[in-house]
C-alpha cells in the first residue's frame, strides 16, 4: 500500500520493510474485531472479514465483538474492553489486529499504542487485496490512486520520525517539515493518476460509442465477490478468463459477445461488491463500475449456496452500490448460481414461482438456457417490429439491419429485400424510410 509496495502489515514503525520480512503474510495471524449495535447476544457477520484476510494470505486467530451504538470515537472499542482485547491477543497468540469498519487516524493510533501490535482496518486489508490482484495498467492506476488518498490522512502515524525541518535548497519550502512534503508530493501524486485515469476513461468512451452504434444489446454482470460471475462470463461466452476462489478475483471489466435466436449481445464482467465497500475504491473504480451503469440489463448474479441470512446481506449490499454508482433503475435479471450445491427442498423454496430469477450452475451448465431465454424476453419488450422493403442498391441498410435485428425474416422480391424484422426503439427512425406500412 506504501509507495514501496509493502502492505501496511508489512512495514515497520518507520515505515520500511524490515529484513528477513519481506514476505510475512504466512506469519501472520489476525484477531478479527467489530462493534454491532443492538440487544445482547446479537452477533456481528466477522465471516466475511475472516474471508478477507484468508484471500489477503493472512490467518484467522479469533474474533471479538463489542455491543455499542457506536465506535468510541477515540479507541473504537471502550476501555474495559480493551482490556478484554489485550488478554484475547495473548490469548489466541494474534500478532495482528483487524476491524471489522474503516478506522480513523487517530483510533488507529491510540488501538496501536494500547495493545502493542499493528491494527488494520479493513479498508486497508481490501486495497491490499486490490493491489494484489490488479493486472492491467488502468487497474494499477486505479488500486493506486485509492491507496493514496486513504493513506495521506494516516501519513503522520507513517512517517512520525521524519517529522523534522527540512533545509534542502530547492528540494522542499523553506521550513517545510517532511511530513508536508510528503502529503504534498502525495497530492501532486494523485492529481496526475487522476489525469491518466481520466485519458483511460476517455478511450473507454470511445469504445463505448463504438458498440452503442452497433446498437448491440449490452449485459452486465452484478453481484457479491466470489458470487461466481467469472465462470458465468465463461459458460455463456467462452471467453476463458481467469477465475478462483477468492474475494475480488476479477477487478478489470472484461467485455464478450455471445449470441441466442439469432441476435448478438454483449456481456461484460466488472469487479465484485461487497458489504461497505470502501469509498476510496467506489470513486476510484469509477470508469470501471461505468460499465454496470451504461448496461441494457444487469445480471444480478447471487451465490445460492449462501445461508438465507448472509444472501441477503450480499444482496442489500449490491443493491445499495448499484444504486450510490447510479444503476438503481436499470432493469435487472436475478440469478441464483451455484443450484447444484442445492437440495431438492432448497430449489424448491428459492425458485419455484418467483419472477425475475432465475437458477443456474455456471460449472455443470444447468439453467444457462432458461438464462439466456430470460435475457432474449428481457429484450424483446424494448424491440419494435417492422415490416421493410430494402432495395437492392441499399446493400449497406440491409448489413446493418441484420446486425441489429439478428435473423431476418426475408423474401427477395422484384424491387428488393422484403424484410420483417424486431428492432430496437431507438433504432427504428434508422429504417423508417423502407417502412411499408
Amino acid at each position: 500500500m506504501s509507495s514501496n509496495g509493502a502492505s501496511p502489515a508489512q512495514r515497520s514503525d518507520n515505515g520500511t520493510v524490515p529484513a528477513g520480512e519481506r514476505n510475512p503474510r504466512a506469519r501472520q495471524r489476525a484477531l478479527a474485531i467489530g462493534v454491532v449495535a443492538g440487544r445482547p447476544g446479537d452477533d456481528i457477520e466477522l465471516a466475511e472479514l475472516a474471508e478477507l484476510l484468508r484471500t489477503a494470505g493472512v490467518a484467522t486467530a479469533g474474533t471479538m465483538v463489542q455491543q455499542r451504538e457506536q465506535p468510541d470515537p477515540d479507541r473504537y472499542f471502550g476501555r474495559g474492553k480493551l482490556k478484554e482485547l489485550a488478554a484475547e491477543i495473548k490469548r489466541c497468540d494474534a500478532n495482528l489486529v483487524v476491524c471489522d469498519d474503516e478506522l480513523l487516524p487517530r483510533q488507529e493510533r491510540n488501538l496501536e499504542a494500547e495493545l502493542g501490535v499493528p491494527v488494520l482496518d479493513r479498508t486497508a486489508v481490501i486495497l491490499d487485496i486490490f493491489a494484489d490482484h490488479a493486472h492491467s495498467a488502468s487497474g494499477k492506476l486505479q488500486v493506486e490512486l485509492a491507496q493514496l488518498e486513504y493513506n495521506l490522512a494516516r501519513m503522520r502515524g507513517l512517517w512520525t520520525h521524519l517529522e523534522r525541518l527540512g533545509a534542502g535548497i530547492g528540494t522542499r519550502g523553506p521550513g517545510e517539515s517532511q511530513i508536508e512534503t510528503d502529503r504534498r508530493l502525495a497530492r501532486d501524486r494523485i492529481a496526475a493518476l487522476r489525469r491518466e485515469l481520466r485519458g483511460v476513461e476517455r478511450s473507454r468512451e470511445t469504445m463505448r460509442k463504438e458498440r452503442s452504434r452497433s446498437a448491440v444489446p449490452t449485459v452486465a454482470l452484478a453481484g457479491y465477490t466470489n458470487a461466481g460471475k467469472s465462470t458465468l462470463l465463461n459458460a455463456i461466452t467462452g471467453a476463458g478468463v481467469g477465475v478462483g476462489d477468492r474475494l475480488f478475483h476479477t477487478l478489470d471489466p472484461t467485455t464478450r459477445s455471445f449470441e441466442h435466436d439469432g441476435r448478438r449481445y454483449l456481456l461484460t464482467d466488472t469487479v465484485g461488491f461487497i458489504r461497505k465497500l470502501p469509498h476510496q475504491l467506489v470513486d476510484a473504480f469509477k470508469a470501471t463500475l461505468e460499465e454496470t451503469t451504461l448496461a441494457d440489463l444487469i445480471l444480478h448474479v447471487v451465490d445460492a449456496s449462501e445461508p438465507p441470512a448472509s444472501r441477503a446481506v450480499a444482496m442489500g449490499a449490491v443493491d445499495e452500490v448499484l444504486a450510490e454508482i447510479g444503476a438503481g433503475d436499470t432493469p435487472r435479471l436475478v440469478v441464483f448460481n451455484k443450484v447444484d450445491l442445492l437440495d431438492d427442498e432448497e430449489r424448491q423454496r428459492l425458485l419455484v414461482g418467483r419472477r425475475g430469477i432465475v437458477g443456474v450452475s455456471a460449472v455443470t451448465g444447468e439453467g444457462i438456457d432458461e438464462l439466456l431465454d430470460a435475457i432474449e424476453e428481457a429484450f424483446a419488450a424494448t424491440l419494435e417490429p417492422m415490416d421493410l422493403l430494402i432495395p437492392y442498391e441499399q446493400g449497406a441498410s440491409l448489413s446493418e439491419l441484420h446486425a441489429i435485428a439478428g435473423d431476418l425474416d426475408r423474401e427477395d422480391g422484384p424491387d428488393g429485400v422484403r424484410v420483417q424484422a424486431k428492432v430496437p426503439r431507438a433504432l427504428v427512425h434508422r429504417f423508417e424510410a423502407y417502412a411499408t406500412r
